[in-house]
């Protein structure tokens, strides 16, 4: 295991800027810690609420910026769903946001060689037309976002000695 510190007064000032800011010290702290490369061994220094912050942040990106499609085109659906990420989430009481990704999960099991295979720019945009029952999913996610990364920022301040070392 890797130590991640975070410097108090860098997450004061994080804190003072509001919860995404909050969050994001923790991810960038842990992404520096592993030199931003998410592979087995990389996985393998940190521990399990380390990883669930980084798959949010993966799933964040993603889905904000292209919904679900992209983040399985992009080739993070294994890592989101064949890992224990919702039961993860769920855990951190984040229960609807766990029943969103098993969902998903359900869904990126029937589809996943199609919308996975390499493809021009115009065979990727439309494969948001092919695969229109993940728009819901979408949705919900943009709805629910600014609410799921408050939940996620009052468990790291809850837990906080579980993603970082806060150092005076």
């Amino acid at each position: 295991m890797i130590e991640i510190t975070i410097k108090d007064s860098a997450l004061q000032q994080a804190a003072q800027e509001g919860m995404d800011t909050f969050v994001g010290v923790f991810i960038h702290a842990i992404r520096q810690g592993i030199h931003d490369e998410l592979t087995t061994e990389t996985m393998a220094l940190l521990n399990a609420d380390q990883i669930t912050l980084l798959a949010w942040d993966i799933l964040h990106e993603e889905v904000m910026d292209g919904g679900f499609v992209q983040l399985i085109h992009n080739g993070y659906g294994p890592f989101i769903f064949k890992n224990p990420f919702a039961k993860a989430v769920k855990l951190w009481g984040l229960r609807d946001l766990s029943k969103l990704i098993y969902d998903a999960h359900t869904l990126y099991l029937k589809h996943h060689e199609k919308i996975e295979q390499d493809c021009t720019e115009d065979e990727f945009m439309a494969l948001f037309e092919q695969f229109p029952e993940f728009d819901d999913m979408d949705d919900t996610f943009v709805e629910n976002e600014e609410s799921w990364t408050e939940q996620i920022a009052e468990y790291i301040d809850q837990h906080i000695e579980q993603f970082a070392h806060i150092e005076k």
